[in-house]
């Protein structure tokens, strides 16, 4: 339900004249202006503009021009970007690429737009000069910005969809679209009203025919003041609707990028679970970061079915040893072997992606065949049904928790493993999630850390103390 008062008519007319007076005021300013030269070759009163924009916009060559300029410019543009999101890519899978890139992207940042015109004049004609122009200007803004994206992804983000498996158009649109996103619009809120300027320079300096540019360059040889400021004009407006509706477009992507994630094919490492050979055996397994151990050795052998409870002060390895089972981080020494297909894990801290609901949380690593309904009646035995439509951010502390408990049994794999899943429940749903484990553990593998020693019991687990 909205809860914001109604705006009544008083109010709207405040606001339209609040913005509609320093608009007349300037325009009063310029036509007084104008006034005070009356041959009206320096400067052209409003009036004067708008009856040759009037003129010009009847005429073929007038819409030739606009096409002329806008095509290439935003053809620069779209390039610029494909170009800089693969070096950009590139960079971040490989530091060499962005080692040698740095100079040189940093070179074509500086230098000025003129000096890189003239340069583009001499190497490839005016035809094309505002597309490279433009190219050039966007490929460092958009490179730098991506990969400011790239570096400061969330760390315990990227591990989620490492544990799950999550590949392809689901990891890109789930997320690494979201991390880079912020970054993206930021640099595109400057680059994309730049692309203009620089595009219109560039075409002054080569003058092409049929252009904008030249349209502009011939009113200023003619000294056909009128037409120069209604051929501007043109660019001011035209550069202000690519700029607005790119950035509109931009910032439509996303949550909708994530319903692309959800509809990508589930190109998950296990497809399923209940095999009789599963395991997961440990032999002298040494825990720890740096080279200091948290706990002794460690020696245990699970099998299908199998629950083991990490039972330990906090601090003492239990959060270490569940990411050395999920590979996360490996073993300081011994052995860790591994035959389940396939993980999940429910982290300590909440994991998860917070425009989507609960239900596409947890289908976003769902095991293939696993529908929307499926996603559902799973949450139902967890949460209210209140809560599964709206998006997780919204949902309380405890809600989370079990919209995260829910995800990790509907995902594929044979081996499950919980940190601290009934932190934080009151006592009837911490009952209600110990008969969940328990329900949907059956065929796999489930290692959980609790500090409460009941939990081990309700679960019929064995207990490794730390």
């Amino acid at each position: 339900m909205d809860t914001n008062p109604p705006i009544d008519k008083k109010t709207l007319s405040v606001r339209a004249l609040t913005r509609c007076a320093p608009v007349a005021f300037w325009l009063v300013v310029w036509q007084v202006a104008s006034m005070l030269d009356s041959s009206s070759i320096l400067l052209c009163g409003p009036l004067d503009a708008l009856f040759a924009l009037y003129r010009l916009s009847s005429t073929q060559t007038f819409w030739s021009s606009i096409w002329f300029s806008t095509l290439r410019i935003v053809a620069g543009v779209l390039l610029g970007y494909i170009i800089a999101g693969a070096l950009a890519a590139a960079s971040w899978h490989t530091s060499t690429v962005r080692i040698l890139l740095q100079p040189a992207l940093l070179a074509i940042k500086s230098t000025p737009v003129a000096c890189v015109v003239v340069i583009l004049l001499i190497w490839t004609g005016a035809a094309n000069v505002s597309v490279i122009t433009v190219l050039l200007l966007v490929v460092p803004a958009i490179y730098f910005a991506l990969c400011a994206g790239f570096d400061n992804m969330d760390a315990g983000q990227r591990d989620l969809f490492e544990i799950f498996g999550a590949r392809g158009r689901r990891r890109f649109f789930a997320l690494i679209w979201p991390a880079i996103l912020p970054y993206l619009e930021a640099a595109s809120s400057t680059v994309l009203g730049m692309s203009w300027k620089a595009g219109i320079a560039a075409e002054l300096i080569g003058v092409p025919a049929g252009s904008l540019g030249e349209r502009i360059y011939q009113a200023k040889l003619l000294l056909e003041t009128p037409d120069l400021f209604a051929w501007t004009f043109c660019v001011i407006c035209l550069s202000w609707l690519f700029e607005h509706g790119a950035m509109a477009l931009l910032r439509g992507t996303w949550p909708r990028a994530a319903k692309l994630a959800l509809r990508a094919p589930r190109d998950l490492r296990a497809s399923g679970h209940g095999s009789s050979d599963a395991s997961l055996r440990a032999q002298g397994l040494l825990i720890g970061y740096a080279n200091v151990p948290l706990s002794k050795p460690l020696d245990f052998a699970l099998g299908m079915s199998s629950r083991l409870c990490l039972q330990a002060p906090s601090g003492t390895g239990k959060t270490t040893l569940l990411r050395t089972m999920a590979r996360l981080q490996k073993p300081l020494d011994g052995a860790l072997e591994n035959a389940a297909q396939g993980r999940s894990m429910m982290f300590q801290d909440t994991r998860l992606v917070e425009d989507l609901d609960a239900i596409d949380n947890i289908l976003l690593f769902a095991r293939p065949g696993f529908t929307r309904k499926d996603a559902r009646d799973l949450a139902c035995e967890l949460l209210p049904k209140d809560a599964l439509s709206r998006p997780v951010r919204e949902l309380s502390g405890g809600q989370r928790r079990r919209v995260e408990l829910a995800r990790a049994f509907a995902a594929p794999g044979e081996l499950v493993l919980l940190d601290e899943p009934f932190a934080g429940l009151d006592a009837q749903v911490h009952s209600c999630a110990l008969a969940f484990v328990k329900r949907h553990g059956a065929g796999r593998i489930v290692v959980f850390a609790t500090h409460d020693a009941d939990d081990a019991q309700a679960l019929g687990a064995q207990i490794l103390e730390l």
